[in-house]
């Protein structure tokens, strides 16, 4: 399965339409990321809010894809964004459950390939997931002397990041046991950021380093780690794209 939190109205990106269907490169976000994950995963669970909706499920539902669309009926961060999803996850029969952001959308195939095989060889893993090194990094997964993930550092809640740091690209697969129990068990004490007031999923990611295990590998273009929040990041990924589409 895979869990795409797409409740965000797109704002920065000043479009009318709800974000998972503001269109890039020509395609909406989500077809895109319909597109790249339909040979990994055997169900998206879209998890839109209550505005957007009925716009999102009749637009997946043109697509003949197995999809859930769940709604977010608050703003209250990506973790509890991502928890929305735990019944159908519970109901079904899948070991993985994959996580991306919606407009996570220059991810490259090759990463996918290497997800998937990541998830089959180290099955217990609580967390498999992509990274990258960027300069000025958004988040940064701050190792400790065993390069173990210790902390996150998020710009936006006001932490000091470094000059260059290891980012997470948006994509993320957690064990079946890591999605049902271990992430209910952190939730169930997590506080919102003190900058943004919304409960992170990210600092789950230390929090299951130190249970079940964290497995990385790194991404091959660092652009696979933009997320589509502004004009200038939508015209970055729309170039990326169409070069990639033109190899």
């Amino acid at each position: 399965m895979l869990v795409v939190p797409a409740a965000g109205i797109g704002s920065r990106l000043r479009s009318p339409q709800p974000k998972a269907l503001v269109p890039v490169a020509g395609r909406p976000m989500i077809d895109w990321l319909i597109d790249l994950y339909a040979d990994w995963v055997d169900r998206f669970i879209i998890v839109a809010n209550p505005a957007s909706r009925t716009q999102v499920s009749e637009h997946v539902a043109q697509l003949g894809v197995p999809a859930t669309v769940l709604e977010q009926e608050s703003p209250t961060g990506m973790l509890d964004a991502i928890l929305i999803a735990r019944p159908v996850v519970e109901a079904g029969i899948a070991q993985h459950v994959w996580i991306t952001w919606c407009d996570q959308i220059g991810v490259r195939p090759v990463t996918a390939r290497r997800l998937a095989a990541f998830c089959e060889s180290r099955p217990h893993a609580a967390i498999v997931m992509p990274t990258c090194k960027r300069a000025e990094p958004y988040i940064h997964l701050q190792r400790g002397p065993d390069n173990r993930i210790r902390q996150v550092l998020h710009a936006r809640e006001g932490d000091a990041m470094p000059l260059v740091g290891e980012s997470d690209i948006g994509l993320f697969a957690l064990s079946r046991r890591a999605f049902i129990d271990d992430l209910h068990d952190f939730a169930s004490a997590v506080l919102p950021g003190t900058g943004t007031g919304e409960r992170n999923f990210l600092p789950f990611i230390p929090w299951a380093e130190a249970r079940g295990g964290v497995v990385t590998f790194p991404c091959d273009d660092e652009l696979e780690a933009t997320g589509v929040n502004t004009p200038e990041e939508l015209t970055a990924i729309d170039r990326y794209l169409r070069s990639r589409a033109r190899r």
